[in-house]
């Protein structure tokens, strides 16, 4: 299963970061396998639509849940719409977190 968790940088050991829409990176990791793909988020500096854009990203990538901070309203509608469960989070390494998560 596909797990996307927003992260501050490109690898396992890079920090959580809390910001979705906005948020520096996405971590794409691969439960079965534990192998993942960090994408640079090129939403960050959108004028507007920065959640909703993240989530089509997201699903596109064929993540089944969403572990992030707060999503704003319509990153939370297309987020749901996509059928991806979302799992708030609030800190730590995104190592730590799959740990937390998926032992």
């Amino acid at each position: 299963m596909i797990v996307c968790i927003t992260a501050k940088g490109g690898t396992l050991d890079s920090e959580f970061d809390n910001r979705f829409g906005r948020g520096a990176f996405f971590i794409f990791y691969d439960t079965e396998t534990k192998n993942y793909e960090a994408v640079k988020n090129p939403n960050v500096d959108a004028a507007g639509g920065a959640g909703t854009k993240s989530a089509q990203l997201v699903s596109l990538k064929g993540a089944k849940i969403l572990i992030s901070g707060h999503l704003g309203s319509n990153a939370d509608t297309a987020i749901k719409a996509a059928g991806i469960e979302f799992k708030p989070e609030t800190g730590g390494t995104i190592k730590e977190i799959i740990l937390r998560h998926f032992k």
